[in-house]
């Protein structure tokens, strides 16, 4: 048992940091105008550490993400949210775990930048991982891959929102005002990841890794669009709405721990 809450806590820290981090991207994106940060993940770290204490906040942040990281493992390898073994649950599970993958890097950078003597920089790691994919042989069409992948990741995220499968994990009131957030911020994080997604398709397409787009690129995108001033406030609102689910997340979410037996279940059979 003491393992069990032990390992839930550990989830729930990581949700606040995930939470914290979209509050401060959406707080980026909202006064762009106003300051020179750009509304990424990393730059919003990096924004946090020239703050009072700002290195106590982005360690802290850092290491609720290595929490996030453990259970996006025990979602993905150890199926400690029960998807099953069939196509859907094995793709559901290789979202969670390459969304391990990204927080993984995400947690190193805030850590390294705690801990670190100078060098707070910010920027998006996307360019740099689209730089890497094509640098590989067929690395365009990997781009691609990767594009598709947000895509369809971004529309999962968004179907989560919409048919309110997210309260499958969430002990929440279908009409309480908070469930109305976590509609509006999953659809805002799907539709930032489609067109994260799309960009990635392009830089594939005309095999130059400077078109595969950030969140900042794609809340760009949207701004350009007909009537883009009030479409990015509208997203750059939701991904603040994102933080707050991911906040609610910390507090509700039902967390099982898994135990090897788990493991040995999950693993698809051969036979």
């Amino acid at each position: 048992m003491k393992n069990h809450v032990r390992f839930a806590l550990l989830a729930k820290a990581g949700y606040a940091a995930r939470g914290l981090v979209f509050l401060l991207v959406a707080g980026l994106a909202l006064f762009s105008g106003l300051t020179d940060g750009t509304p990424e993940t990393k730059s919003a770290l990096s924004t946090l550490l020239q703050q009072p204490f700002g290195r106590v906040w982005v360690g802290l942040i850092g290491v609720g993400l290595l929490g996030f990281v453990a259970w996006r493992l025990a979602q993905s390898l150890a199926d400690a949210d029960r998807h099953g073994r069939d196509v859907k649950a094995m793709i559901i599970r290789s979202a969670l775990f390459g969304s391990a993958i990204t927080y993984i890097g995400l947690a190193a950078y805030a850590l390294g930048h705690a801990f670190a003597v100078g060098g707070t920089s910010g920027g998006s790691g996307e360019k740099g991982l689209a730089g890497w994919i094509m640098s590989q042989p067929f690395g365009s069409y990997l781009a691609i891959a990767v594009g598709v992948g947000f895509i369809v990741g971004g529309g999962m995220t968004a179907l989560k929102g919409v048919t309110g499968k997210f309260r499958r994990y969430i002990r929440l009131d279908e009409r309480s005002a908070a469930s109305w957030i976590c509609i509006y911020g999953l659809l805002a994080r799907g539709a930032v990841f489609a067109v994260t997604g799309v960009l990635f398709v392009f830089a594939g397409i005309h095999v130059n890794p400077d078109e595969a787009g950030s969140m900042a690129d794609a809340l760009e995108w949207v701004r350009h669009l007909p009537f883009g001033g009030i479409l990015y406030a509208a997203v750059a609102i939701g991904l603040a709405a994102f933080g707050i689910y991911n906040l609610i997340e910390a507090r509700y979410r039902i967390v099982r721990s898994p135990s090897l037996k788990d493991v040995t279940k999950s693993i698809p059979s051969t036979r």
